[in-house]
């Protein structure tokens, strides 16, 4: 009788050692899972092969077992894959990473808005001013976190997009109504701005290289608009959202280089001889009011890339034992560090250096009226051209979102995936559409305000809201009533600011301008 071990007798491949099954912590990190299960752990293909079923089997099938547990956790979530996200800019390609994250959520979430939170400081004054975007950043942080759980809450299913997650937790009709206008307006509006301060940062690097040599027929202000649309445009023609990873690292790097070469600059040099930092008063009671809630819809305006969270993180792999939110919140945490690295030190820097002098433009503006004649020209010119960098780089991931829709009725309709020339055209079209939409609103700070309040609900008031009717917590349990609160404070601030934008761009009209050179 052959006396040889069990083990001899059926070969099977050896296995690593099985880890202690694992959950995912606020933070990101993975840690043990506790002792005792909740009863409405969600089930997942491989929740079956449990400790409890493998005790009473035997060693060599107990690792078969094991091994195909662990196949089905690197195979993935067995989602059903709709064949059209293979088709469509946002979800083509899905090897993004975590530095592809902080790329993508650097280059969304800092960038010409930091250069108008000076404006909103004038009107709210020191202490209003640095406690209300103390306020916003650790509001939108948590709001961020939120949706990053929320892209996998329900097994087998990945919400790529926000509308999608919106329709999950809203409904199929008042999702789409709730969702949709705020995310393809603030697509469409943050496009419209950085084609403004794009193509007005151009005429004024052109103005300080060139100097007295100008020819005596230069571009007007519009001319400029049209040939950085173009530059756009052209770049636009990038295919998805993973091909733009190396444009956003390029807005990223420029993004923090000029936000910090402008506060230094502005701090390193004389303030002006009148200057006050006394908030800015209206001749009337409403004047004022309007206006302070035109300042705090700036605020909000500068957290404005939630709207691309879920779109990023659908670019990544995702299985059961990698699943994509710990790249993609470990990349958002690294960026929204360097973000506020660059939005409290220009807010603070460039309210200390201006006061209520700061013009409707922002720390440019600030820049080329006051101290032109004192900044070497290289260096002025240096920081100009920095913008014009990371406004054409904003502009291709703040647009994507739209490239997506367009191309996804194209795709539902036809049955087929756009043509190069197709895809092309929808592009050209956005941009110049865009185009037009600045030439005939030229409000910068105004503009920021209404776009702020009108797309506030996307960043401080829905993911809350889609926390609650998903996850389900008990009711009136205080994460039951703090997520409600939270949710119904970001709608109500929305009115306020939304009104507030329309009235302060209302009495500006046409007399404002994004900057005022001399």
């Amino acid at each position: 009788m052959d006396e040889r071990p069990e083990t001899e007798l059926i070969s099977i491949p050896a296995t690593p050692r099985v880890s202690t099954p694992e959950i995912l912590t606020p933070s990101g990190q993975r840690s043990p899972r506790p002792a005792t299960k909740p009863s409405s752990a969600a089930w997942t293909p491989t929740s079956f092969i449990s400790p409890r079923f493998l005790s009473p089997i035997g060693t060599p099938m107990k690792r078969v077992l094991v091994n195909m547990k662990g196949y089905l956790e690197e195979m993935g979530h067995l989602t059903k894959l709709n064949p059209q996200d293979a088709w469509l800019p946002i979800t083509e390609s899905r090897n993004g990473n975590a530095h592809y994250a902080a790329f993508h959520n650097l280059n969304a979430g800092v960038g010409f808005q930091a250069l108008v939170l000076p404006v909103a400081f004038a009107f709210l004054g020191w202490s209003w001013g640095i406690l209300s975007l103390t306020i916003a950043y650790c509001w939108q942080l948590y709001t961020l976190w939120i949706l990053v759980q929320l892209h996998e809450a329900v097994s087998g299913k990945r919400y790529n997009r926000y509308v999608e997650l919106a329709q999950a937790a809203f409904g199929e009709r008042l999702g789409v109504w709730l969702a949709l206008f705020p995310t393809v307006y603030l697509s469409a509006g943050t496009a419209t701005a950085l084609i403004l301060i794009g193509g007005e940062t151009m005429k004024l690097f052109f103005q300080i290289v060139c100097g007295p040599l100008c020819s005596s027929n230069p571009l007007t202000t519009v001319e400029w608009y049209l040939v950085f649309t173009c530059l756009c445009v052209v770049l636009s023609q990038l295919p998805n959202l993973n091909s733009i990873a190396g444009l956003s690292l390029i807005g990223a790097v420029t993004a923090i280089t000029y936000s910090t070469m402008v506060w230094v600059l502005s701090v390193s040099q004389p303030r002006p001889a009148t200057i006050s930092y006394e908030p800015l008063s209206m001749p009337s009671v409403s004047g004022s009011l309007f206006s302070v809630l035109n300042a705090l819809g700036i605020v909000a305006f500068a957290f404005r890339g939630h709207n691309l969270v879920l779109e990023i993180q659908s670019t990544m792999p995702s299985t059961f034992k990698h699943p994509a939110h710990v790249p993609m919140w470990r990349g958002a945490k690294v960026a929204y560090f360097f973000i506020a690295l660059c939005i409290f030190p220009i807010s603070i820097g460039g309210f200390w250096a201006y006061g209520k002098l700061m013009p409707p433009g922002g720390m440019l503006a600030a820049l080329y009226e006051f101290h032109i004649n004192d900044i070497p020209r290289g260096l002025l010119a240096t920081a100009f051209l920095l913008v014009v960098f990371n406004c054409l780089s904003s502009f291709q991931i703040y647009s994507m979102p739209a490239f997506d829709s367009f191309e996804a009725g194209y795709t539902s309709r036809t049955n087929k995936p756009c043509s190069v020339w197709v895809r092309s055209g929808f592009r050209v079209f956005f941009g110049f559409v865009s185009f037009f939409i600045g030439v005939a609103l030229p409000f910068l700070s105004s503009l920021a305000g209404l776009l702020g309040g009108l797309t506030l609900p996307v960043t401080f008031a829905y993911p809350c809201f889609m926390w609650v009717l998903i996850k389900k917590p008990a009711k009136c349990s205080f994460s039951w009533y703090f997520h409600w609160g939270l949710g119904w404070l970001g709608v109500a601030f929305s009115l306020a600011f939304s009104i507030g934008g329309i009235s302060s761009m209302v009495t500006q009209g046409l007399k404002l301008k994004f900057f005022s050179p001399n």
